[in-house]
């Protein structure tokens, strides 16, 4: 095997064992598809769950697997009638964020207009399908979607997790003046924070244990409390003169945080869990939900919102990059992983 037969793959061997090595490069795309050279991954909450536990859920990683699905790519080679995600015939040389999901299409949740759902879905970086922490790779081509220059590489890989903002946005049915609480100030929090405001929300509340994290929370606008400093859910029904607030978003690591949220939530408030629990278990009252009926949604990845997370980057209504506190070459996945984890460095959003 030659080299330009191979290309560098991070890919997990088991718990915190990650491994930078040379595997066979893609072949030649067929027809629909498209041969990508991706430039930049994101490090998700999720991936970081494969890495410390060889598993998501009940997904247990049964072999070596590239991990990664937030990522953008420029098009190397197409196949026939190989069209984009706007339905237009894609073309070398673009610029494209890509869709990790690969819905079949043709199952009863796809036809009804939820693809997220699909019975037959594939993703990237999910076991056992490989994802993007490589240097090349085939994805259909609808799940690309060309972006223009002023949304650069990783910008391009931030679309995906801003599409996910996006959807838990659209569940949470935010209206103008609602009050809204958010646990979690990492990516997806900090996006859902932008958003909430975006759509007219005030006061957002937004929780976290780390400062710097709160710190560009406060700099979108957020009203940031430190559980470690303070009792989230008090200074939350005392800011809201004990109404409580209209829409809690749980978006951390889904443990005690649902609880907090869902008594941070007003009585017929809207309760909306984006995080993922390494446990795969949740823990909360019944009697708060019940008492209070609540409305609870649950996230499950996203919609066709990248045209509208597209816009919302181009037309500078959200800030992408403004998350981005690292960045590593593919060589030093292993050591950005690490790092991540550890939540060291006063990390917020790692970029490959």
């Amino acid at each position: 095997m030659n080299a330009d037969s191979t290309m560098t793959a991070a890919r997990l061997h088991g718990p915190r064992d990650l491994r930078v090595e040379r595997i066979p490069r893609p072949g030649v795309p067929g027809p629909g598809q498209a041969l990508l050279g991706v430039t930049c991954v994101g490090i998700c909450g999720s991936d970081l769950h494969s890495y410390l536990d060889g598993r998501i859920g009940d997904t247990v990683i049964q072999q070596p697997l590239i991990l990664g699905h937030e990522f953008g790519a420029v098009v190397e080679a197409v196949g026939p009638d190989a069209l984009d995600g706007n339905f237009a015939p894609l073309q070398l040389g673009t610029r494209v964020a890509v869709d990790p999901a690969q819905p079949c299409g043709r199952c009863e949740q796809c036809e009804h207009g939820h693809p997220n759902l699909c019975h037959r879905l594939h993703f990237c970086g999910s076991f056992p399908d490989d994802g993007s922490l490589c240097e090349y790779m085939i994805m259909p081509a609808h799940t690309c979607f060309p972006i223009p220059d002023t949304i650069d590489d990783a910008g391009a890989a931030l679309l995906e997790p801003l599409g996910i903002a996006i959807h838990a946005t659209d569940l949470a049915k935010i209206q103008v003046a609602n009050s809204v609480a958010i646990l979690g100030a990492g990516c997806i929090g900090l996006y859902l924070l932008q958003l909430a405001r975006l759509s007219g929300a005030d006061p957002v509340f937004i929780v976290d244990q780390f400062p710097w994290r709160l710190q560009v929370a406060e700099r979108y606008g957020g009203v940031p409390i430190n559980f470690q400093e303070a009792d989230a859910v008090q200074a939350v029904v005392q800011a809201t003169g004990g109404r409580g607030a209209d829409v809690a978003l749980e978006a951390g690591r889904a443990d005690h945080s649902v609880q907090w949220a869902a008594e941070m939530a007003r009585l017929g408030g809207r309760l909306v869990l984006v995080g993922i629990p390494g446990s795969d278990r949740m823990e909360v009252k019944h009697s708060t939900i019940r008492r209070k009926g609540l409305t609870m949604r649950a996230v499950r990845r996203m919609k066709h919102t990248y045209p509208r997370a597209i816009h919302l980057a181009e037309k500078g209504m959200v800030d992408l990059n403004g998350i981005i506190s690292h960045r590593f070459p593919l060589a030093q996945t292993p050591a950005a992983f690490a790092m991540n984890a550890a939540y060291d460095g006063a990390v917020v959003k790692a970029i490959i």
